[in-house]
């Protein structure tokens, strides 16, 4: 029934190499079938202007996509001179999603900025920023407990998100591009690896959607979510 002859309830294949790059405090690719982001932490001693003074560290993001990420050419926005909606509205749900999870207290005066940047899209690459976001995430903060700069873990849960929709009907786990493009119902769920709701994204995309179904595509995000965050701690381990 699935383009990819996936079962309803599976993902696609999650692999994650750590340590991608060499400068950054915390860097992995993740790879969510054929959705490649590559995921970077950096670590600043300072914090925004409206935390200065407070004794909270904080986590921010930015989001980006190549120009062939996709099928065809994109313009890069810094050509264009701003980014788009789509864009801001990503990288706030990264950082929103990521500091769900962080001890601001335990972190300290500092920042820590994770870049995501899609290098190849087949849907989904919000959730996967968000997911190897956190890998990023926990390395760099690794490093600061390592030097002793940070006495208490200040990463409470492991944070990831995962796609469902209905598609031909029926509620569908991770969905790529194919079945993103034709779905009738798309929702995102941003979850800790204990189980809790950090955000949920859901909306009719030409066809409204039942109690019964939402239960069922929260079902599905508690299995992917499960199965995310098992992935994550033996990347980072």
């Amino acid at each position: 029934m699935r383009p990819s002859a996936r079962q309803t309830d599976e993902m696609r294949a999650v692999s994650i190499e750590v340590g991608f790059t060499k400068h950054a405090e915390g860097s992995c690719l993740i790879k969510m079938g054929e959705t490649h982001v590559l995921c970077t932490a950096s670590l600043e001693a300072r914090v925004p202007p409206f935390l200065k003074n407070s004794g909270l560290g904080w986590v921010t993001a930015e989001y980006g996509m190549l120009p062939r990420a996709t099928h065809t050419r994109m313009r890069r926005e810094s050509a264009a001179g701003k980014q788009s909606g789509r864009t801001q509205e990503i990288q706030r749900l990264i950082g929103r999603s990521l500091r769900a999870g962080v001890d601001r207290v335990a972190l300290g005066e500092r920042q820590i900025t994770v870049d995501c940047d899609v290098i190849q899209a087949d849907g989904g690459t919000r959730c996967a920023a968000i997911t190897g976001g956190w890998i990023a995430l926990r390395l760099a903060v690794n490093k600061l407990m390592k030097t002793g700069e940070v006495i208490s873990d200040p990463l409470l849960d492991p944070v990831s998100a995962i796609s469902c929709g209905i598609y031909a009907g029926q509620p569908v786990l991770d969905l790529d591009y194919p079945e993103d493009s034709e779905a009738g119902v798309d929702a995102n769920f941003v979850m800790t690896g204990s189980g809790k709701l950090i955000e949920v994204q859901m909306s009719a995309e030409g066809s409204t959607f039942s109690r019964e179904q939402m239960n069922a595509l929260m079902d599905l995000a508690e299995k992917g979510s499960a199965e995310l965050t098992a992935a994550q701690l033996a990347a980072v381990a």
